[in-house]
């Protein structure tokens, strides 16, 4: 069964349930969240998303984001999709939460309202090569530099939520 994904208002009040392809086909606004991990130098934790994932493959993003399930919380979300793809949990906090819309060459649109949380770490990660192609470590004002002159090399959420949240980021 497809995974289904959860329908909220901009005010996060849950509307329904959709499949997930359809959601972004469609650009119907529902939940999400995006994982920052840090470790003990201040260095952001960024993951490469898998060669044959179906939209942005081997684009440089953060750490871990996805969907929350029915009835899962955001904690729980977010820690059990690190799990999932990085091969490690840790205590998360959520920061911030706000809605974009990003579309994408290939029809599909992320409209969501992205919980973000920050969480650290020191460790190497456990990619599940699934998910994630690669792993690396930088500090925000690097990824902010890179990202004005390489664009092309990041996911659009990434670059819309880095530019929402650099400063919330830098002092979280």
């Amino acid at each position: 069964m497809e995974e289904q994904v959860v329908l909220v208002d901009k005010n996060d009040n849950q509307l329904g349930l959709m499949p997930k392809m359809e959601a972004h086909e469609r650009a119907v606004l529902h939940r999400a969240f995006s994982v920052f991990i840090f470790n003990k130098k201040g260095e952001l934790m960024l993951q490469q998303r898998a060669a044959h994932k179906y939209h942005s493959p081997l684009l440089w993003t953060n750490t871990c984001c996805s969907h929350q399930r029915n009835g899962e919380s955001n904690l729980d979300a977010g820690k059990r999709r690190l799990q999932e793809e990085m091969g490690f949990t840790t205590d998360l906090k959520e920061v911030f939460s706000f809605v974009y819309k990003a579309p994408f060459d290939n029809g599909l649109t992320e409209h969501e309202l992205d919980h973000v949380m920050i969480g650290y770490f020191d460790e190497s990660p456990i990619l599940n090569k699934e998910e994630v192609e690669d792993f690396k470590w930088m500090l925000l004002e690097d990824v902010k530099l890179d990202m004005e002159k390489n664009p092309s090399v990041y996911t659009e959420w990434f670059k819309i939520i880095f530019d929402k949240s650099f400063e919330k980021l830098r002092n979280a």
